[in-house]
């Protein structure tokens, strides 16, 4: 019984030191899946406007139609005032929600064309569900806020691996080279360090016209991340392989001929990927506020096109924030629980370093 005991102890401390890395794994692959099939969950186009519908609020959803029948209805919501923008339920018009309904078509993952998505209205073509309302111009702010979690964490995620890679070479090459090239690489790096990233940022995506296709859009942002963010990881892998060079077991290595080559890819770069693996985790989130800035204030992604900066610039109307703060506030909420995620994962990371392995 002991034994047994013992092991069942074992476990349930294992899930418990675990649960933060569970935690972040699935919130992580929430998101990205999110922004896989933002189509998919998205019930209308996040472009259609609804002129009639401008700044509603979010659809109640209801378990039991008028007749008290068990089934779940929303029901059209009417303009009251169009200037104070007040709604209240028609409930003469009554539209059942369904799941894998057909509506817009799209390309699912970029490759097959469809026009099925997760859940809609059904029983009438004016009939619709806003969960977080629309926006100004009438367009679903659910529908929106998909998409623009999709370019973000494609931008984003995306960037940081371009600059991870981008650092972890200048890095590596300045650790295990001459104290000539490591002073002129270091010299570089530390000047982009003492660089403000943000002004950095806005100032190359200044030099640029504003009006770009998204797609241009996206590489910009991408190139500009990649040219930015790099400093802070080249530091790090440099750092690295300054004390892993020193251990004994590639001093050995050098002493029986093992090429340089070898030494690099096969004794020091697997013995520094777990810390630099945090530095790109960390990395990510900072490349997203980066990008949302830009949005908010107009130089990132322009309209009609979504992004979580520019559905923030909403949350000026201080009418529309006291009514709906949380429709609003929904692209703030997104990026702090996405920051919270990255940082369970980077704290499990971090954990399970062997920090006097690395004697920085």
């Amino acid at each position: 019984m002991l034994p047994n005991s013992s092991v069942r102890s074992e476990t349930k401390n294992s899930i418990r030191r675990n649960l933060p890395r569970l935690a972040g794994w699935f919130g992580a692959l929430l998101f990205f899946g999110v922004a896989l099939f933002a189509d998919f969950l998205s019930p209308y186009d996040y472009r259609e406007q609804v002129r009639n519908e401008p700044a509603a609020p979010a659809s109640r959803i209801h378990f039991a139609d008028q007749a008290g029948n068990f089934r779940t209805v929303v029901y059209r919501q009417r303009l009251v005032d169009a200037l104070r923008l007040t709604y209240e339920e028609d409930l003469s018009q009554e539209y059942s929600v369904q799941f894998f309904v057909r509506a817009y078509p799209y390309n699912l993952l970029g490759i097959f064309e469809t026009d099925l998505h997760l859940f809609g209205v059904g029983g009438a073509d004016d009939g619709r569900i806003n969960l977080l309302g629309t926006d100004i111009l009438g367009r679903d702010r659910f529908s929106r806020l998909t998409h623009a979690l999709r370019f973000s964490l494609i931008v984003c995620s995306l960037g940081a691996i371009l600059a991870s890679l981008l650092g972890v070479f200048i890095g590596v090459v300045s650790g295990y080279s001459s104290k000539f090239v490591d002073t002129i690489l270091m010299g570089v790096t530390d000047a982009m360090l003492a660089l403000p990233a943000l002004i950095l940022i806005l100032a190359a995506r200044a030099a640029f016209p504003p009006e770009l296709p998204p797609v241009r859009a996206a590489f910009l942002l991408l190139l500009i991340f990649a040219l930015t963010g790099w400093a802070e990881m080249a530091r790090l892998a440099r750092g690295l392989v300054l004390a892993i060079r020193e251990r004994e077991f590639v001093m050995a290595a050098v002493a029986t001929g093992v090429t340089q080559s070898r030494i690099l890819f096969r004794h020091i770069l697997p013995n520094i990927t777990r810390p630099l693996l945090t530095q790109a985790l960390l990395i990510l989130p900072a490349f997203l506020l980066a990008e949302v800035t830009l949005s908010y204030l107009g130089v990132g992604v322009q309209e009609p096109e979504a992004s979580l900066g520019n559905m923030l610039t909403t949350a000026s109307d201080l009418n529309l924030l006291r009514t709906q703060p949380i429709a609003i506030l929904s692209p703030a909420i997104v990026i702090f629980i996405f920051v919270l995620v990255i940082r369970l994962l980077s704290d499990k990371k971090n954990s399970t370093n062997n920090s006097e392995a690395f004697p920085l």
